[in-house]
């Protein structure tokens, strides 16, 4: 058996080895990112790639952390769903966004099926918490709340019942 300061520098990389080629380095940066919150495997990629590794090194590190169930897509996308939840967001707007992380379309609407909000109350409670529960008199209001909604990521049906 090994001492342990001899373990750990047979960890610790060769002073000749690129960091940034070392699967390894990789790996310890990308569950240093999924400690702090969940990452869809293409944006925990392209991070890793921002950071400095190769682009190959870092797709390793993370098809194999998700092989080892440490990264999902499907994690990340229940988790993404419920904050813009909470944060108010619509379902167009929810998707936009999961799209543009490199999640798939089946893996969003299986997690937004299992969040199964009330897409009607919440455009209601957003109208309410921004412009009051007034009903707006004139047209031109109620466009402005509209398209507010429409920002937030509401469909039409949903907007339309906030009224």
């Amino acid at each position: 058996m090994k001492p342990v300061h001899e373990e750990i520098n047979d960890l610790l990389p060769d002073e000749g080895e690129d960091r940034f080629a070392s699967p390894l380095e990789a790996r310890k940066k990308a569950m240093d990112f999924l400690a702090r919150r969940e990452y869809g495997q293409t944006e925990l990629i392209r991070k890793l790639a921002d950071k400095g590794f190769e682009r190959d090194v870092a797709e390793q590190a993370v098809c194999q952390l998700t092989e080892d169930g440490l990264q999902s897509d499907q994690r990340f996308a229940e988790s993404f769903v419920q904050s813009r939840i909470n944060q108010g967001k619509g379902p167009v707007r929810i998707r936009t966004d999961l799209g543009q992380r490199g999640i798939p379309d089946s893996t969003i609407e299986i997690a937004l099926e299992e969040a199964d909000p009330d897409w009607r109350a919440l455009a209601r409670e957003q109208r309410h918490k921004k412009f009051g529960i007034a009903v707006p008199s004139d047209f031109k209001e109620k466009a402005r709340q509209m398209r507010f909604l429409q920002y937030r990521g509401f469909e039409q049906d949903h907007i339309q019942s906030a009224f």
